[in-house]
């Protein structure tokens, strides 16, 4: 199951680090220019960054599972991102529902 959103900002890069390294103290994290992605016991989040946006794509197998993913990753990008009080909209199968169009 997957789910993604996007951030409008100038400041993906930075997200997108502060993100990587805060889950790297304890989890298996990747960060490549603009690009990164975080391994979790419970799904895998992968980010794209680009000069006007922060991209998130989620993973996981179970609707659970995906709804604690977007859970653990939009409430630390809050924290991260506060000054610009990101409101991220996920496109997927919300938590409890089956697949979508994405999961294909």
């Amino acid at each position: 199951m997957n789910a993604r959103a996007t951030l409008e900002t100038e400041k993906g890069s930075r997200y997108m680090a502060a993100l990587c390294h805060h889950f790297g103290r304890k989890l298996e994290t990747g960060l490549d220019g603009g690009s990164g992605w975080i391994n979790f016991p419970f799904g895998r989040c992968e980010l794209l960054a680009t000069d006007s946006m922060l991209n998130l794509r989620v993973a996981a197998q179970t609707a659970p599972e995906l709804g604690k993913l977007k859970g653990v990753v939009t409430s630390h990008l809050e924290r991260f991102a506060f000054r610009e009080n990101p409101q991220l909209e996920w496109i997927g199968a919300p938590q409890g529902d089956g697949p979508t169009d994405l999961d294909q």
